[in-house]
Parts: structure tokens; C-alpha cells; sequence
């Protein structure tokens, strides 16, 4: 078996989910999939000296980043220490992360990568709260504000905390396979499902909260009525205005039109269906509002790159076959 080397750059201030939810998944790799040398897993810091996490936790590292050998994957974890790294820090990535096979960041990591010059000219993501920060002062950097994670090449970025962990498996699935992906997922209690570009936030959390009385219950309506009449009509006399002043009202209390919300919540709730339940395609769409799998399978394609029985196939752990369930489409979903 060929063993991965995965290198963890610690700094004071990190985030330690940052760096304990990737490790556990590489290490849950070559601890539960009978391959103990899939990968071989070491800590760094600039001296070599223990660093203290955001949380106040103490991490002794394995050695200095000057002694550590190139490795496979360079893993860049996130935290309160990326917003006035140690210059010293950015140096040592900038000349040595190139050397790695695999360039990994997770959450607020993205900012050091981009500081050393390392995220230019790719797409990139990070937490949500830092964002705008990452595309203000690194133009170079093409900032996705929504996946949980991107991979551009051999670079990845990853959004939250959590996210790590969503990216590790995905790595692990492309090194090792998805049975391996999947039986790491089972012990560490987590869902192999999440896609990168799955949104940091849900449809309805992604809206802002209409601030109006009869707004929140429209939204909140459209929620638990995903197949219903979503019209802006249908919708505007359930808010007791015309359908001009709702739809004006409703963009500039939750930020986005009645139509592209609408069309989130259904994606998000057949997205939910297809991991969650047993129902056929057919089924699914018409609880979700598309009326026609073809309709589902339109939105899915523009929205997610893949079709909804292939989303399925990737995403729910040993689905059942649905009686009308389409084969697996081999159009690969984008990340």
C-alpha cells in the first residue's frame, strides 16, 4: 500500500477542531480500512514548540516546520492566528507549501495560503465570516462564498470548522475509495454525504429573517410546503399584498427574490428526500414542487453539476434501489 505523509502546520491561536477533525479521519483511515500505513500523520510548528489553540487546549507538535520533510498533503488548519500570522509562518509556506503534493486549508487557513501567495488565480472558500475578508484583500484569489469546500487542482479550501472533516473524507475517498471514505464515516459517527459545493448555510438560514409579521410566516409557509403553489401571486395573497409590493417587500427584508428562494427551500428538501428516504424519483419531485423528475433533474444540473440519482448515489450511505429510479447518471457532480 502506498502511504500518504500529511504534515499539520500549528501555530498559537489555531482553531484545534481544525486540527483534530482532519486527523481523525486520516487516522481513522489507516486505523479502521486495515491499511496502517495509508497515511502517516505529523504535527509542526515554527520552533517546534507547543502552541495554544483558540479554545486554550496545549498541542505539542512531532517537530519544526524547517525539519519536516516535504510531505504528500500539507494540511493548513484555521483560527484567530491567521489574521496577523507570524511573517516567519507565511515565509516557510511560501516557499515550502509548493513542495507538497496536496495543498489543504481548512476554515480561516485560506487567509494564510492566500497571505503567502498560494491561493492566486484559483477559485478558493472559507468560513463564512471571513469571506469578504479573503476577497477584499487578496483579489487575486477567486472567493466562493458558499461551498462547504473547493478544490481547485491540488489546492483545497474548506468553510467551517466542520467542513475539515467533510474534506478529509472526500480525500480519503479519492486516495482510498469510497468503501474506506464510508467506513470512516461510520465510526466517527458522521454522514458521507455532504458534496463541496453543498451550501455553508441552509436555504432558510442563508435568507435573512423578513422583519415583518407576514413576511417570516410566508417564509416559514414555503418551508413546510415545498410542493405547494409557491407563486409570487399565490404567496403575495398569503401576505395580504399585491404581488408588485410583496415581491419588492420580500427582496429587501431577506436579501433575495420570492422565485430564488423558493427554488433553494425545494432543492434543499428533495436533497433531503433523496438522502434521508426511500421514494422514487417521481415521487420525490412531487413533493419537492418540480412537478416532473425532468424538472427536478433540470434544477439539479444547473444548481449541483449532477442529477438527482446520481446525488443520491454519492450521497446516501447504501440507498435502496427506488422501483422508478433511474440508473446512476455518469455525469460527476462539480466540486
Amino acid at each position: 500500500m502506498t502511504e500518504r505523509s500529511v504534515l499539520v502546520v500549528l501555530f498559537d491561536e489555531v482553531q484545534s477542531l481544525d486540527v483534530t477533525g482532519p486527523v481523525e479521519v486520516f487516522a481513522g483511515a489507516a486505523r479502521f480500512t486495515g491499511d496502517p500505513d495509508a497515511y502517516r500523520i505529523r504535527t509542526a510548528s515554527l520552533d517546534g514548540g507547543p502552541v495554544r489553540t483558540s479554545s486554550g487546549l496545549a498541542i505539542v507538535p512531532d517537530t519544526a516546520l524547517d525539519a519536516a520533510a516535504a510531505p504528500h498533503t500539507l494540511l493548513v488548519p484555521g483560527g484567530s492566528g491567521t489574521r496577523a500570522p507570524d511573517p516567519r509562518l507565511v515565509a516557510w509556506l511560501r516557499e515550502n507549501a509548493p513542495r507538497a503534493e496536496r495543498l489543504v486549508s481548512v476554515c480561516t487557513g485560506a487567509l494564510l495560503l492566500a497571505e503567502a501567495g498560494l491561493l492566486d488565480g484559483r477559485r478558493a472558500t472559507t468560513h463564512w465570516v471571513a469571506t469578504d475578508l479573503l476577497s477584499r484583500k487578496y483579489p487575486a484569489v477567486d472567493v466562493d462564498p458558499d461551498p462547504i469546500f473547493v478544490r481547485d487542482g491540488r489546492v483545497s479550501t474548506s468553510a467551517g470548522v466542520t467542513s475539515g472533516i467533510d474534506l478529509a473524507l472526500a480525500l480519503v475517498e479519492e486516495d482510498l475509495g469510497r468503501d474506506a471514505a464510508l467506513t470512516v464515516a461510520r465510526h466517527l459517527v458522521v454522514f458521507l454525504r455532504r458534496p463541496g459545493n453543498q451550501a455553508q448555510f441552509s436555504a432558510r438560514l442563508a435568507a435573512q429573517t423578513a422583519q415583518r409579521g407576514p413576511l417570516r410566516d410566508v417564509q416559514a409557509w414555503i418551508g413546510e410546503h415545498p410542493g405547494g403553489d409557491l407563486s409570487v401571486e399565490s404567496l403575495a395573497g398569503r401576505a395580504r399584498l399585491s404581488p408588485r409590493h410583496f415581491a419588492r417587500a420580500f427582496r429587501a427584508e431577506t436579501g433575495t427574490t420570492p422565485g430564488r428562494y423558493v427554488d433553494r427551500v425545494r432543492l434543499e428538501h428533495a436533497r433531503m428526500l433523496l438522502e434521508d428516504s426511500a421514494g422514487g424519483i417521481e415521487e420525490i419531485s412531487r413533493a419537492s414542487g418540480y412537478g416532473t423528475p425532468e424538472a427536478m433533474r433540470r434544477a439539479f444540473v444547473k444548481s449541483l453539476g449532477t442529477s438527482p440519482a446520481e446525488y443520491r448515489r454519492r450521497f446516501r450511505p447504501h440507498p435502496a434501489p427506488a422501483p422508478d429510479e433511474p440508473a446512476a447518471d455518469p455525469t460527476p457532480p462539480r466540486t
